[in-house]
Order: structure tokens, then C-alpha cells, then sequence
């Protein structure tokens, strides 16, 4: 497990936007992150300060967005999508792609909604993640309902063979 904290994650986009003129210098996550931040240049002065904002919460009450919990979101669903897992998402990412007349950034956000409110739904019940619930959410954007067949979760998996 990773021992990161907010000021780490902050931190981290702050480095990859320090360091943008120099791409080639950056491994393949932080080149992800940098086209990420160039798609969002209304968060850039966050990172371009970033021991000010530090410590600073938005609030959705506020009618606010957290831009480092935005930019996370996007590099999650690019990661998920560049190793297919879900297995489907991959497919589901390119047509909404399509749908978006290639506006990648719109179809992430859409999905973003599908990943925020199923994290919601585990930390709400008190249990894992339940993929089912997020593919399915994926789905339902493009047109697509609910699978044939489930999938296992991942907090499922060591009762499921305790079975067999």
C-alpha cells in the first residue's frame, strides 16, 4: 500500500506542472498527469502556488470543486482504462470519446460521476467497491445496461474461494 497524504497528491501535480517544459522528463504517469493539467488550465494557478492551497478544503456545499481530487479522478479512470480493468471500461471510454466528438475530457468527467458515486455507495454501506454497481453505471452512458453476467469483487474474492 501507498503511505500518500493530500499534501502528497497536491504536491505531486504541483511537480509535474513545474516541470512541463522539460516532458521528456517526466515518466509516463506524470506525462498522463501533465496532459490532464493542460486540459484544466482553470486549476493551474492552484499548482503554480501550491503551498497556499496546501491546506485549503473545497466543499461541494460551497459549490466547490476540489481540483486535486478532480485531476486524481481523471488519472484514475486513464489508468483503469489504460489496463482495461474493469474489463470493458477500455471500449466504454472510446465510445464515449466518440459521443463527445473526441473531447476526451468530457467523457472522463462523465465517467468520474460513475467511479464518485460508487466510492460513495462503499464508503456509505461500509463495504467494497462494488464493480457490478460501476460498470454498470459506465454502461448505462453509453447505452448499455446492466451485464449478463457478475463479476466478482475484489473484496469478494477470499470468501469465494474459502467456499470451493
Amino acid at each position: 500500500m501507498y503511505d500518500v497524504n493530500t499534501h502528497d497528491v497536491r504536491r505531486y501535480f504541483a511537480h509535474v506542472w513545474q516541470n512541463r517544459l522539460n516532458p521528456l522528463q517526466l515518466d509516463a504517469l506524470q506525462q498522463k498527469a501533465l496532459r490532464i493539467i493542460e486540459a484544466h488550465p482553470e486549476y493551474q494557478v492552484y499548482l503554480e502556488n501550491i503551498e497556499d492551497y496546501l491546506d485549503k478544503n473545497w466543499t461541494p456545499e460551497e459549490g466547490q470543486t476540489n481540483p486535486f481530487l478532480h485531476l486524481s479522478l481523471h488519472l484514475s479512470i486513464q489508468e483503469q482504462v489504460g489496463i482495461n480493468q474493469p474489463f470493458g471500461i477500455r471500449t466504454i471510454h472510446q465510445k464515449l470519446v466518440g459521443m463527445y466528438n473526441d473531447n476526451w475530457v468530457k467523457a472522463e468527467d462523465e465517467m468520474m460521476e460513475a467511479l464518485v458515486e460508487t466510492i460513495w455507495q462503499a464508503q456509505r454501506h461500509n463495504q467494497g467497491l462494488d464493480v457490478n454497481a460501476y460498470m454498470t453505471r459506465l454502461r448505462r452512458l453509453v447505452g448499455l445496461g446492466e451485464e449478463d453476467d457478475r463479476r466478482l469483487n475484489p473484496h469478494e474474492v477470499q470468501n469465494h474461494f474459502a467456499k470451493k
